[in-house]
């Protein structure tokens, strides 16, 4: 794939994420002139982008969306649902096209008989006769005449001006109406080439000096606007494309348009960014490497021994320093995910005969490009759920006492050293009873052990393969793959799921994810005869507690810190590991506020550290009470604790 397609594929992806983005809010605003000037400009510019490859179905598609959008902005036709549903079908049909494009280079194989049925519909939408687009039929005369003029056109782009290209089919009978097509063509501004060819194969008897048989194309210096006036009274035997510059190599600084901005763009290659991201992990893994130095020079010569904590302090600040600024090219805000999710819900609630208003807050918050892009899926999947299980139809929610327009809320707010993302929605809720049922009537459990869930265990049945309520299945449910799935999406990105929830009184579901690979300084200490790290953030205190300070309490033990009681537990007999003799004194971390606070026993301390911490990955991935590993300066690998976690599940076994 070469380069200026590669180029004509991100920005597809983005006018097309543009265009529809305008159109929803046109339909909620139809007044709003802004936005549908700026859907037309969307529209515009990729018909002219199209125009540059051999992809006439898309085309012709895009030419009659822009004149629809024309229409509306003339007010020849009023903003109503009908023509917003057929642009918007255009816009999903493009980025379907384009996702073809990118994975193998052309359109499919159905892309003639689609962009077909869209131009119809779009055409007929328009005011006035619905007639097919004006010109000649023949949609692969733009590659030849850019393969033909492309270094005229290149030549005239270097120097600034606007090319456009054209295509005048002079109707047979042109002459008996009084139209002279060379004079049409001579008076043509900036005129720099002409082709002349026979529309049909001349008749063995010769031309008929009485029927024009010429198909004229041309390449002018001039803009599509400056055309259109010359062209005016054979406007339906013309077709024109204004040719767009050449896009800038992905290495070159792109300036900002508006006048006395400063602010300039580099558009890089992912992959090299996600080097240098491994680059600066590393050396902030390396950096570490030189407290062991210190600490042995310390023993020979003192004096080296300062002078090299001098310079770690430095390179330290360096190293974290550029880490911060390198992961900063890799964030994205999650309004780039949560704009696609506007036309889907939009499009199911009116499938399902709902009403419903998504809600969306939180879009600058920003995450790792990776956890972003990876959200989408398990999001669309909640609110699939949301729309087709929560929302209840409007007579239903009217009959309840409700609002006849559900709503749904997705939110995004920064949690600690992560994100938090949240689902709302207002409907009909989740009944811990009902879920129990289900759960026996597909043998998920035993019956005793299912009886035995509390509320919150049991909504907790939603997130096991194969358990669905739907009762039948359609094209949105019923399949038994769902939340299972998301659960498994979003702990393959390193996050966790909760679910909130009462019959009645609507769902929330809450995903926790990190804000992606970060500098975290954790808190080193050893249980069970291993080396553990705690992010410090989770650490209240540190204290050394004198055996006869341990109280017995039933099954297990507590202390009184400050006239409060704090229960005890021994970090290592929560890993699984084997707890080692207590001493005269216990070593206490102190985590929690309030009435949450607890005290875990450990074997020893072992100062700070500064760690490039990734999310876990293979076997312990998904393991409850694991925030992740890093790794340290001596080679070893450092797993770090998820406290929390760790005390609100079950123990973790080695």
């Amino acid at each position: 794939m070469n380069e200026l397609l590669d180029q004509f594929i991100l920005e597809a992806r983005e006018l097309a994420e543009a265009a529809a983005e305008d159109l929803l809010a046109l339909e909620r605003a139809p007044a709003d002139a802004a936005r549908l000037d700026s859907a037309f400009r969307a529209v515009h510019t990729l018909k002219g982008s199209v125009g540059l490859f051999d992809l006439a179905p898309m085309g012709a598609a895009l030419h009659a969306g822009e004149d629809l959008l024309e229409a509306l902005r003339a007010g020849r036709r009023a903003v109503e649902r009908e023509a917003v549903d057929a642009l918007l079908a255009l816009v999903g049909a493009v980025e379907g096209w384009v996702e073809a494009i990118a994975a193998t280079g052309a359109l499919p194989a159905d892309a003639g008989a689609r962009g077909v049925a869209l131009e119809a519909a779009l055409r007929g939408l328009l005011p006035g006769a619905a007639s097919p687009f004006p010109g000649p039929a023949a949609e692969d005369w733009l590659p030849a005449l850019l393969a033909r003029d492309g270094a005229l056109i290149a030549a005239e782009h270097a120097a600034g001006r606007t090319v456009t290209a054209l295509r005048y089919g002079p109707a047979e009978d042109c002459f008996f109406l009084g139209d002279d097509p060379m004079a049409v063509v001579r008076a043509l501004p900036g005129l720099l080439a002409l082709h002349l060819a026979p529309r049909a194969p001349w008749p063995e008897e010769g031309p008929d000096p009485f029927s024009c048989n010429l198909v004229i194309e041309a390449v002018c210096a001039a803009p599509e606007a400056a055309l259109r006036p010359v062209l005016r009274l054979v406007a339906d035997q013309v077709r024109l494309v204004e040719l767009p510059a050449p896009a800038p190599r992905a290495e070159e600084v792109r300036e900002a348009a508006p006048a006395g901005a400063a602010a300039r763009s580099l558009r890089v290659d992912a992959a090299r960014i996600d080097a240098l991201v491994d680059l600066a992990g590393e050396l902030v893994v390396a950096k570490n490497g030189l407290a062991h130095l210190v600490a042995r020079a310390a023993e020979a010569d003192p004096a080296l021994a300062r002078a090299l904590a001098e310079s770690r302090a430095g390179i330290e600040r360096l190293a974290e320093a550029m880490h911060r600024g390198v992961l900063g090219l890799r964030m994205v805000p999650l309004g780039r995910c949560f704009s696609r999710f506007a036309r889907p819900v939009r499009d199911i609630a009116g499938r399902l005969g709902k009403e419903v208003d998504l809600s969306v807050s939180g879009e600058a918050v920003e995450a790792d490009k990776a956890i972003v892009d990876g959200l989408f899926e398990p999001l669309l999947h909640l609110l699939r759920n949301a729309l087709d299980h929560g929302i209840e139809t409007p007579e239903e929610r009217v009959a309840a006492g409700k609002p006849r327009v559900g709503r749904l809320v997705l939110s995004a707010r920064r949690g600690g050293e992560g994100v938090v993302v949240e689902l709302s929605d207002d409907g009909r809720g989740m009944d811990p009873a009902r879920l129990r049922r289900v759960a026996r009537a597909r043998g998920l459990m035993e019956a005793p052990a299912i009886d035995a869930l509390d509320d919150a265990q049991a909504l907790d049945l939603v997130f096991r393969p194969g358990f669905s309520t739907a009762g039948q299945v359609t094209e949105l449910s019923g399949r038994g793959v769902g939340m299972d799935a998301v659960r498994g999406a979003v702990e393959a990105l390193g996050g966790r799921v909760a679910l909130v929830g009462a019959a009645g009184a609507g769902t929330t579901v809450r995903l926790s994810l990190p804000q992606g690979a970060a500098v975290t300084t954790v808190l080193l200490m050893r249980a069970g005869g291993e080396a553990f790290g705690v992010p410090v953030e989770h650490v209240a205190e540190t204290l050394r507690l004198p055996a006869g300070r341990i109280l017995p309490l039933r099954q297990a033990e507590a202390f009184v810190l400050r006239e409060r009681t704090v229960p005890l537990l021994g970090l290592a007999a929560l890993l699984g590991l084997e707890p080692p003799a207590r001493g005269e004194a216990a070593r206490v971390l102190v985590t929690g506020t309030g009435a949450g606070r607890a005290g875990l026993e450990v074997e020893a301390f072992a100062g700070r550290l500064d760690v490039l911490l990734r999310p876990a990955e293979g076997l312990l991935r998904g393991m409850p009470g694991l925030l992740g590993t890093a790794l340290m300066g001596d080679g070893r690998v450092l797993v770090v604790l998820d406290l929390p976690a760790l005390l609100a599940g079950p123990a973790v076994t080695a």
